[in-house]
């Protein structure tokens, strides 16, 4: 079995699916200029070819990490599996207000439920969690980097977004902040 090549499927849909679902949102009432864009884009797309490329370049960059086995690669699909599902439910729940940059619809909504009870950015938990997963079934050096590459990179948005979303919905944001993890849940 090939494993990566499963994850890679497994992205590919992820991705189609989004590109559909993101016909219908809602209209953007302000949003984030390049540069600001950019300071995220640079490492999450950086993590994506690191992953995905054929051949990394330096060899050590393809030093594997874990045994090619069946058992290996199932975790991996699984974990992958189980990113993206998450990503999707909190999709879901999010609604028309998404955009896959930092933006505020009109009439956007503070959502609190569903994922978003654990994690105010639970699109970017599932993303990490399933790059993590593609990284196991990668099972090279280079896995580890793009699942801190996209760590990285999703933490510079989620910082960026956290500003956009204080300066929306003010106290009630605090006060959900204060009461839920960024990109990992807070321990109680």
């Amino acid at each position: 079995m090939n494993g990566l090549l499963i994850c890679k499927y497994l992205w590919v849909a992820f991705y189609l699916a989004w590109l559909v679902w993101a016909l219908r949102t809602k209209p953007t009432r302000v949003s984030e200029g390049t540069s600001s864009r950019l300071s995220y884009m640079v490492p999450v797309v950086a993590a994506y070819v690191l992953m995905f490329t054929r051949h990394a370049g330096n060899a050590w960059l393809q030093v594997q990490l874990l045994p090619d086995n069946l058992w290996v690669q199932a975790l991996g699909i699984a974990i992958t599996v189980a990113g993206l599902a998450f990503a999707v439910w909190a999709r879901i729940y999010l609604g028309a207000n998404w955009s896959s940059s930092v933006t505020v619809k009109v009439g956007h909504e503070l959502v609190r439920n569903g994922p978003y009870r654990w994690v105010r950015h639970p699109i970017y938990s599932g993303l990490v969690l399933a790059m993590l997963g593609t990284a196991v079934a990668n099972r090279q050096v280079r896995g580890v980097i793009a699942v801190l590459l996209t760590f990285v990179g999703f933490t510079i948005k989620s910082r960026i977004e956290e500003r956009a979303m204080a300066m929306t919905f003010g106290s009630q944001y605090e006060e959900y902040s204060r009461n839920t993890g960024g990109i990992l849940p807070k321990l109680r």
